[in-house]
């Protein structure tokens, strides 16, 4: 066979004949990839995305209807030309992944405009054979130091993340870039970090999408606890240590999808966190009432314990759990964090928030039942009912909601969530603001790329809500 092939492909070259794709399939033994998008679309997108990276804000309004058949193919289409747009754009990347070490650092220049000289060394390594996750990728895990000496903390990182049982897995162990008296791992240089890490680390094909960990301890556990209410939506788990935020810094409603661990040494009176630690329980047990198996959680106060604990049982409980991208539902505080807000959450998009100002912040509620979806928008006013009389820090606190009158969303959809051959309703508020089919296109791929840079959400459907 090889013989016949082989004298086909020679006979075409000798005549000066265009081999086509099915001679050429036939003498190389390999099918020519189909492809959805032309290679104008192709390099529109690829324009656009790269602005996206740039920073410019923007919408992708190039419609193209597609086939229910072409959605799959579409996608690994789009995922592909944002990987090329990433491979293009100019910024510093993770280093190669290689075995956890002292050896294998990197450093990140963070924007000045965010923070000053501030500049990130991190370890970014492997534990393990990655071998046996070649397929689908290895859990990652992100561990955040204490607000000690930031050498010395760094080192110990790497010292403790290094014995815990959770292999294989692909560790960054970041040192905060200043020190100081309010220098914290959620302000927005940071977050900066954490978007570039999730982006970066996602893009490799080394890091399971639906496996990622976030876990702190001390400064590092306030940290943990913040940036996992804020960025939910790309969580397995997380597990802070040694902490416990006042539940306004940590909304619990926006953990009702990941597994949430927090352990404190119940004699651990610094800053109230063994008070915090049981106000984040009491919290965690009544949604979990309310919703079973919504608010999956291991809340302890470790008895006889102080600030010191056992940091050991924490990764391998978290690594039991997997994400689901595509929860149906979900509950999310859009709460500002160093003056920022996140602008989606797993399915949703805030095209423009209800709340105005930082006195309300806006909360959503998103219920899908078959083809129904119900969804929930609210602003919510905090009341404090506790506060601390040394620190003024506020401990406990209620929460007014009050129907929004404004604001646009985007709900994102694919099959997963709904039936997309079938009609769809969407009721918000008690108003049914939608009724019918809804048709995949080219643009909700690509916006939906840009603003999660997720390879699971890379929706194909949307519907704009206007309140």
């Amino acid at each position: 066979m090889r013989t016949i092939k082989r004298c086909i492909f020679l006979l075409c070259c000798a005549c000066g004949l265009v081999v086509s794709p099915a001679v050429h399939a036939v003498v190389t033994g390999k099918e020519k990839p189909k492809t959805v998008l032309k290679e104008k679309e192709r390099e529109e997108i690829k324009a656009y995305f790269a602005g996206c990276l740039s920073g410019k804000s923007s919408s992708f309004t190039d419609g193209n209807r597609l086939k229910l058949s072409e959605v799959a193919e579409c996608s690994e289409e789009v995922w592909q030309l944002w990987k090329e747009a990433n491979q293009a754009f100019d910024e510093e990347k993770l280093i190669p992944l290689k075995p956890l070490s002292e050896t294998s650092t990197g450093r990140w220049a963070l924007p000045d405009t965010l923070e000053p000289h501030a500049a990130m060394p991190y370890y970014w390594g492997r534990k393990g054979s990655m071998a046996q996750s070649a397929d689908s990728g290895v859990p990652m895990f992100l561990y955040l130091h204490g607000s000690g000496p930031k050498a010395q903390e760094w080192a110990t990182g790497l010292k403790i993340c290094s014995m815990f049982e959770d292999a294989p897995s692909v560790y960054f162990i970041p040192q905060i870039p200043n020190e100081g008296e309010y220098y914290r791992w959620w302000q927005k240089a940071k977050q900066f970090a954490w978007e570039r890490l999730l982006r970066q680390s996602l893009l490799s094909g080394e890091v399971n999408p639906d496996r990622i960990y976030l876990f702190g301890i001390s400064e590092g556990g306030y940290g943990s606890q913040r940036l996992a209410s804020f960025y939910a939506d790309y969580l397995a788990g997380a597990g802070p240590m040694a902490g416990g935020e006042p539940l306004k810094n940590a909304p619990v409603e926006n953990c009702s999808n990941i597994a949430f661990s927090l352990r404190t040494g119940a004699m651990d009176f610094g800053f109230y966190r063994n008070l915090l630690t049981g106000y984040t329980a009491a919290t965690f047990d009544s949604l979990q009432q309310q919703h079973p198996g919504r608010f999956v959680h291991h809340i302890e106060l470790i008895p006889n314990m102080g600030h010191a604990i056992d940091y050991r049982p924490t990764t391998p409980w978290l690594k039991k759990f997997v994400r689901n991208p595509y929860p149906k539902q979900l509950s999310w505080e859009n709460f500002e964090m160093d003056g920022l807000y996140r602008k989606g959450f797993y399915n949703l998009y805030v095209n423009e928030r209800s709340n105005a100002d930082d006195k309300t912040r806006t909360y959503y509620e998103m219920n899908i039942s078959g083809n129904e979806i119900d969804l929930r928008v609210d602003e919510v006013v905090y009341e404090t009912l506790q506060r601390d009389p040394r620190w003024g820090i506020e401990l406990k606190f209620t929460k007014k909601y009050t129907p929004a009158t404004r604001g646009k969303v985007t709900i994102y959809l694919c099959d997963e969530l709904v039936d997309l051959k079938e009609k769809v309703t969407v009721t918000v508020n008690g108003k049914k603001v939608f009724q019918g089919k809804v048709k995949p296109d080219l643009k909700h791929m690509v916006n939906s790329c840009a603003a999660f840079f997720d390879p699971r959400r890379v929706y194909p459907a949307a519907i704009e809500v206007e309140l």
